[in-house]
């Protein structure tokens, strides 16, 4: 999920049908990318798979990048710092926190996980800019983590106060970690850069990050083993690198500029959703109830911490 930048709400009469269509197969592709990576996270080093989806997709953004503005812009000293914070945080901590716990949890409960971005990013701007929160948006944000402990602890939050380990093991810990780093890469994208346009500051980021990940995944060449990269395995970095990170973004930013960035934010909630149903779909995850409550919860508040 991106960062989006401000602009004016556009009247939905006037919208073409096809943007809405996009929207949603864009929280299709990204609920996909939690399949693709439990597949890859379970035979691959997760640094080298990080690596090869951001290969794909820089492969990918930076024809784009010139075919859509003519090439990507010189970076002054401020944008040369704020674009590689992006790539450190939301391409190669984000990343690699996402394969490390995929190898770990379902696909579907890591979706869920996910869904929690933008409550703590809403906290981490209240705390650390002191961004003032409505009511509305506290109330918002106790509702989600309500969903959140149901998920985390499968509905047994008083086994949970007992012994907490039961429920939070080192995937989950991995995930929050990675949650925090998108927080973060979505607080520099909105305050850090000035003068950039997403296609262009997410380009720039996806090949710091992209630097990176191949500086961490040279140290993983000796447990590589060839045999591994089945065409299962290729096809799941091609589709991350290319529908979950190169044309997922371009059709995201295509509705924050046709319906606002408000409105296109809604979509986001769907990604879990695809995510649960494909993981049940494709690898047989059972669907738990406190799944689906705990993800209710979750989507409700996040709903109204950003209305």
């Amino acid at each position: 999920m991106k960062t989006t930048p401000a602009s004016p709400a556009t009247s939905t009469a006037s919208v073409p049908l096809s943007v809405y269509i996009k929207l949603v197969f864009v929280a299709l592709f990204w609920g996909g990318t939690f399949i693709a990576g439990r597949i890859i996270a379970q035979a691959v080093p997760h640094l080298t798979a990080a690596s090869g989806r951001f290969a794909v997709a820089c492969l990918l953004l930076l024809p784009l990048a010139y075919k859509m503005e003519g090439g990507l812009p010189r970076l002054n000293r401020s944008q040369v710092m704020a674009t590689f914070a992006l790539g450190a945080t939301g391409i190669f901590l984000y990343n690699l926190c996402f394969f490390a716990a995929l190898s770990r949890m379902p696909a579907g409960r890591t979706a869920l996980f996910v869904a929690l971005n933008p409550i703590v990013t809403a906290l981490a701007l209240a705390f650390l800019f002191r961004e003032r929160l409505a009511p509305r948006k506290w109330v918002g944000i106790a509702i989600a983590f309500v969903g959140a402990a149901i998920i985390i602890t499968r509905g047994d939050l008083a086994g949970a106060v007992r012994d907490i380990s039961q429920s939070i093991g080192l995937g989950e810990l991995l995930m929050f970690c990675g949650i925090s780093g998108w927080a973060a890469y979505t607080i520099i994208g909105r305050h850090a850069l000035k003068g950039l346009s997403p296609i262009a500051a997410t380009t720039y980021a996806s090949l710091w990050g992209l630097l990176l990940l191949c500086a961490g995944a040279a140290f993983e060449l000796p447990e590589l083993d060839p045999a591994r990269f089945t065409w299962e395995v290729i096809a799941s970095i091609v589709y991350l690198g290319a529908f979950g990170t190169a044309i997922g973004f371009i059709w995201y930013y295509e509705g924050v500029k046709a319906i606002g960035p408000a409105r296109t934010a809604v979509f986001n909630n769907l990604v879990p959703v695809f995510g649960i149903t494909l993981a049940a779909l494709l690898l047989r995850e059972p669907i738990l109830l406190s799944m689906i409550v705990g993800g209710i919860l979750v989507i409700a508040g996040v709903t109204l911490t950003n209305r």
